[in-house]
């Protein structure tokens, strides 16, 4: 499986990339937070780094640590607009559930 970007998100993180000088690709781990145990973290990234798996989507290098994998395989990144507000959206087979205010989130136990 893999870690991929919509158009729509890929066309936002090329512009992120146009902007930031030495930019390789966007980022994506799970850090701890909140009441459900994960939260979603992204950045640009600007150095390859040996622990992370690096996915091709739309014309964008997606960068995924090996540690992270587990809570985002097969995850779907979009980028929506609705009204003023602008924000990444995250399709993640594996979420199992997530707090009140969607801040966080819990995952599968990983398949055999």
């Amino acid at each position: 499986m893999s870690v991929s970007l919509t158009p729509g998100a890929a066309e936002r993180v090329k512009q992120y990339l146009e902007q930031t000088p030495g930019g390789i690709g966007l980022s994506v781990s799970v850090r701890k937070s909140g009441c459900s145990g994960w939260t979603y973290a992204l950045d640009i990234a600007k150095e390859a780094r040996p622990d992370e798996q690096v996915f091709h989507s739309h014309g964008v290098d997606v960068r995924v640590p090996e540690a992270a994998l587990e809570q985002l395989e097969g995850t779907e990144i979009d980028f929506v607009s609705q009204g003023l507000n602008q924000q990444f959206q995250f399709k993640n087979p594996r979420v199992t559930g997530q707090c009140g205010c969607g801040e966080s989130f819990t995952t599968a136990e990983a398949p055999p």
